[in-house]
């Protein structure tokens, strides 16, 4: 339990900065990257900052709805043994949209005996980084992340609507890329959650409507603390979402939302800086340095590995679509949006790869882990990419037969046989994601949907 006394200041002196907060909200986000926790009372914080905040440990393995698996070992055979949380450094900041009497408190959790838990997302992330650090390596990452704004009831149907513009009341429609109307029509939204950023010190950029309709993108700074910026991501999302509950809407991470329009993905930008505290990537030529090619190389070679995580649900897979903007081959290229790995415009000083391939509804923790993984297997291992494609990554990848897994079930299969998933994610945590699915997929898999009634029962 280190870092106990600085904590502990840390509580005392935002108590005494903010004593009108009387509720907290503690967060664990487990490996479906649902925040999990319990709201407590301003006399109960001294109990979590000192070590005595109960909670089961088969939350670590619970699934997307919170349902215990089970299957995991985590149940029954330890007798739903408890946990605790402890608060993560930095992670003590007011929540507005939820009242200017309320405040969130990001934890981790551990065993009894102060070990962190390695099924916990943001210690897998540190083991990843533990490794980089080792060589001399330290990753500088942003997250950019898509989502819809949608209407707080569903069609009668059941699907999802996209949310009316306040001032009009009309439905967004058409492609307007980077339209400014469209940002104008969710100006009270952004107003509200740049409001939140601020307040949570989340170093939130500006917004631009992508190419669909009703599509938001945002992007968090870049920073060379990987695990603050999983932090950050993970505390954006869980904003964005109260946000718009307090304005009547929602605001969705899910990664095809609509059938007819684009997912929603989560973009990582990633540079590399060495032991000099320069950035290995940065050269003139604008594919980069070696270094960032064999980084490139890994990420390659371990993108099939890692579908499982960074497409962790069922409707993960749907957003996979060619010339949808959304990548479908372990590919890369200079200034290309058509490949999962694209090397932006700009200087030499900036150069880095963006990696295209996460869905909106992964774990911002997990992505960044199997990310960084695949980076550093490729710098250690020297990688080489291939040849960069040209123009259409579409048509170059159909034209060799490259292709991403596009089943869940088969992507869960070959995430927990991985060695290099395993050697870096450590094969306590693989095994249990791997059973976790396993679960989700029986589970979704046993609903009989309108959908089967529509197909099938007239007709078969």
């Amino acid at each position: 339990m280190k870092g106990f006394a600085a904590a502990k200041a840390e509580a005392e002196a935002f108590l005494a900065a903010h004593p009108d907060i009387a509720f907290f909200d503690t967060m664990f986000t487990g490996l479906t990257g649902v925040p999990r926790g319990k709201r407590l009372r301003r006399d109960e914080v001294a109990k979590l900052y000192g070590g005595s905040a109960f909670v089961p440990g088969s939350i670590a393995g619970v699934d997307m709805l919170g349902d215990d698996c089970p299957e995991t070992g985590l149940v029954w055979e330890t007798g739903d043994a408890d946990g605790i949380m402890l608060p993560v450094p930095g992670g003590l900041v007011p929540a507005p949209w939820l009242g200017a009497d309320v405040a969130q408190v990001m934890c981790s959790l551990h065993g009894l005996d102060g070990v962190a838990s390695p099924y916990d997302p943001r210690v897998v992330l540190a083991r990843v980084l533990e490794r980089l650090a080792a060589d001399g390596l330290t990753p500088v990452v942003a997250c950019e992340l898509e989502f819809y704004l949608t209407e707080r009831r569903r069609s009668r149907e059941g699907m999802a609507r996209l949310r009316r513009s306040r001032a009009t009341g009309d439905a967004p429609f058409g492609n307007q890329a980077h339209g400014l109307l469209e940002t104008e029509d969710d100006a009270d939204f952004l107003r509200a959650l740049w409001a939140a950023a601020d307040a949570q010190g989340l170093p939130l950029q500006g917004a631009s409507a992508e190419a669909s309709p009703g599509q938001l993108e945002l992007t968090l700074h870049h920073q060379d603390d990987a695990l603050r910026a999983g932090d950050q991501a993970t505390c954006f999302k869980r904003a964005a979402k109260g946000v718009a509950r307090t304005l009547g809407c929602n605001a969705t991470f899910m990664a095809k939302p609509f059938d007819t329009i684009a997912g929603s993905g989560m973009h990582i930008h990633m540079s590399m800086l060495g032991r000099d505290g320069g950035n290995i990537f940065a050269a003139e030529a604008a594919d980069g340095t070696p270094a960032l090619r064999h980084a490139i190389g890994g990420m390659a070679r371990t993108m099939a590995d890692a579908m499982a995580v960074l497409a962790p649900n069922a409707n993960s897979y749907r957003r996979y679509v060619a010339r949808s903007y959304a990548p479908t081959a372990p590919n890369w290229g200079v200034n290309n949006r058509t490949v999962s790995l694209r090397i932006p415009a700009g200087s030499a000083a900036s150069r880095r790869v963006e990696h295209r391939v996460a869905g909106a509804d992964a774990n911002p923790y997990l992505a960044l882990a199997v990310v960084l993984a695949g980076a550093h297997h490729g710098i250690v291992n020297q990688v080489d990419p291939g040849p960069a494609t040209q123009g259409d990554g579409y048509s170059a990848a159909e034209a060799l037969g490259q292709a991403l897994p596009t089943d869940w079930v088969a992507a869960i299969d070959r995430f927990q046989k991985s060695a290099v998933m395993r050697d870096y994610l450590g094969e306590a945590f693989v095994d249990l994601f791997a059973t976790v699915k396993r679960t989700e997929q029986a589970r979704f898999n046993a609903v009989v949907t309108a959908l089967d009634y529509d197909w099938y029962l007239h007709n078969a």
